[in-house]
């Protein structure tokens, strides 16, 4: 188990080389000059919040101040820091498909689904506003109702999310099924009933050169498939664990960064980079 400075050196190792390597990634700012409080930094505190395993960023951001200050002597306030945070959106896909890539002999193998993230308890589901604007809409599971986003996700059967997708609550999951696996080039996906249809295959294997199978597929080997399946539930049960489904955003843009900074963690802990 590392203590809290080990993780903290370990992601700022990472996240500084990546932005050494990607100098193209700063090109957004005004002026050439680069703050003295590094987007590294920036980022290594928010990575922080799935290891602490706390509900926000700005308990994140109050417990490593309060434990780890001098690591960071040219620290900036909160509110300066959380606007650092979400002005930093293509450096958090860029390391995303970073932790993505995979050795030529690895096998082209995935599982597919989503995850309903709500944005408030159903009791309160004839008042809500909270993210209506921006998407958040009611959708339906196999456990019933709720109002907010899908988060649709491709994950590689050792573990790492290659692609995600967030979508209001109401869109089907075949939907963007397309979308996540132009991101990978081609193989098989595992998927279940809710991903089944003739045109979808065909227009996946058209297009992303993808073999799509579910339970209806292969009805003689549906135990086996049933137990493959079973891994992307863990990981969403690993992703809530680090208050995936915990929506303490005000905005599109702050859920999608919160979604983004969980699932790098979760791909560097699947790498060994980090403990969990």
């Amino acid at each position: 188990m590392f203590s809290i400075e080990d993780q903290l050196t370990r992601l700022y190792v990472f996240v500084d080389n990546f932005c050494q390597s990607r100098p193209d990634l700063a090109a957004w700012r005004q002026s050439p000059q680069q703050p003295v409080f590094s987007d590294a930094e920036v980022l290594t505190i928010a990575l922080m919040q799935s290891w602490l395993e706390v509900a926000s960023l700005k308990q994140t951001y109050r417990l490593v101040t309060a434990n780890c200050r001098p690591a960071f002597p040219h620290l900036c306030s909160y509110p300066q820091w959380i606007a650092r945070v979400h002005a930093l959106s293509r450096l958090l896909e860029a390391l995303l498909r970073a932790l993505s890539n995979f050795a030529p002999e690895a096998p082209a193998f995935y599982l597919i689904d989503a995850k309903p993230i709500p944005v408030c308890q159903p009791i309160r589901h004839r008042r809500v506003r909270l993210l209506r604007e921006e998407g958040a809409w009611f959708g339906k599971t196999s456990k019933g109702w709720f109002f907010g986003f899908k988060l649709h996700v491709l994950r590689h059967i050792d573990g790492r999310i290659v692609n995600l997708v967030l979508t209001p609550g109401n869109w089907d999951d075949r939907e963007p099924a397309l979308a996540l696996m132009l991101g990978v080039n081609g193989g098989v996906t595992l998927g279940d009933l809710g991903y089944q249809g003739r045109a979808r295959a065909q227009e996946l294997a058209e297009e992303a050169e993808m073999l799509l199978l579910t339970r209806a597929d292969a009805p003689a080997q549906q135990r086996l498939l049933t137990q493959v399946r079973e891994a992307i539930e863990t990981t969403f049960w690993q992703l809530c664990r680090k208050f995936l489904d915990r929506v303490l955003a005000r905005s599109w843009r702050g859920l999608w960064h919160s979604i983004l900074l969980k699932v790098i963690h979760y791909n560097l802990c699947q790498t060994g980079f980090l403990s969990a």
